[in-house]
C-alpha cells in the first residue's frame, strides 16, 4: 500500500511539486519532483520530468536492468524539460530535482537528482538514502559547515544539480538492502526542511501499516512548523 500527499504549504500561491506512479505486471516505479524557475516554469518543470520517466518506463521492453532503465529514463526527461525550456522564454532557466523509486519485487534502486530525499524504515531505524546536491551539502562535505549550521544556512535552497538546466545530467543511483525493509519514504525538502528525523520517524512508526495517515500527520506537522514551501511526501511499503 502507497500514502503519497501533496500541499502548497502556507506561505506559497503555486505548488511546483509533482508526483506520480506507475505499477506494471513487471515492476512499479514512485517519482517526486520539486520544480523551479520563473512563472510557473517550475511547476511545468516537475510535471514534465515526472510524466517523461513513466512514458520512457512504459515503452521500455526486455527489462534486465531497473537501475539502467531509471538512468535512462531520467536522462529523457532531462532532455524533455531542457527541450521545452528552449522553445518558450518564460520557461527558460527552468529545472527540477527528482527522486525515484522502481521495484521488480526483488530489487529497490533509487535515483536522485537535486534536494529531494529518499529515506528508509528498516529495523525500526529511518535512514537517509539519497545525498542531496545543493550548496549547503558541498559545504558541509567540505568542512566549512556544520550539519547543524547547514539546516539554517541563507543559501540552503541553492541546488547544484537539476533536472532539465542543461544538456547533460548526472544521476546517482542507490541499491536499497531489502533486509528488513519496512518503508521507504519519498520526499521534498519542503517536509525534510520543517521535521526533525525523530518526529518523522514517530509518526511512521504510529501510523503501522497506514502510510496514507502518515502522509497526512506529516504534512500537518510540516505545516505547522511554519510550512514555508510546498510539501510533498510519498509513503511506500517495503519487503516486511
Amino acid at each position: 500500500m502507497i500514502g503519497a500527499l501533496s500541499d502548497v504549504g502556507n506561505t506559497r500561491e503555486l505548488n511546483e511539486d509533482y508526483m506520480a506512479s506507475y505499477t506494471s505486471d513487471s515492476l512499479n516505479i514512485y517519482i517526486i519532483a520539486d520544480g523551479m524557475g520563473g512563472h510557473n516554469a517550475g511547476e511545468v518543470a516537475s510535471k514534465t520530468a515526472v510524466e517523461s520517466v513513466i512514458e520512457y518506463v512504459k515503452k521500455a521492453e526486455q527489462i534486465s536492468d531497473i537501475g539502467n532503465l531509471l538512468k535512462r529514463a531520467i536522462i529523457y526527461a532531462n532532455d524533455e524539460v531542457n527541450k521545452l525550456s528552449q522553445q518558450d522564454d518564460q520557461l527558460n532557466g527552468m529545472g527540477t530535482t527528482i527522486t525515484a523509486c522502481i521495484t521488480d519485487g526483488d530489487n529497490y534502486i533509487v535515483a536522485n537528482v537535486g534536494d529531494s530525499s529518499c529515506y528508509v524504515l528498516a529495523d525500526k531505524k529511518l535512514i537517509k538514502v539519497t545525498k542531496d546536491h545543493s550548496l549547503v551539502q558541498q559545504l558541509i562535505d567540505e568542512g566549512s559547515i556544520t550539519e547543524d549550521e547547514g539546516k539554517n544556512h541563507p543559501n540552503k535552497n541553492i541546488i547544484t544539480r537539476a533536472v532539465g538546466t542543461g544538456s547533460d545530467i548526472e544521476v546517482d543511483l542507490f541499491e536499497l538492502d531489502t533486509n528488513n525493509l519496512e518503508k521507504i519514504i519519498l520526499c521534498t525538502d519542503g517536509l525534510t526542511n520543517e521535521i526533525e528525523l525523530d518526529d518523522m520517524s514517530r509518526i511512521l512508526d504510529e501510523s503501522n501499516s497506514d502510510n496514507m495517515q502518515a502522509c497526512r500527520e506529516l504534512v500537518e506537522l510540516a505545516k505547522k512548523n511554519g510550512g514555508r514551501d510546498n510539501i510533498t511526501v510519498m509513503v511506500i511499503e517495503g519487503k516486511c
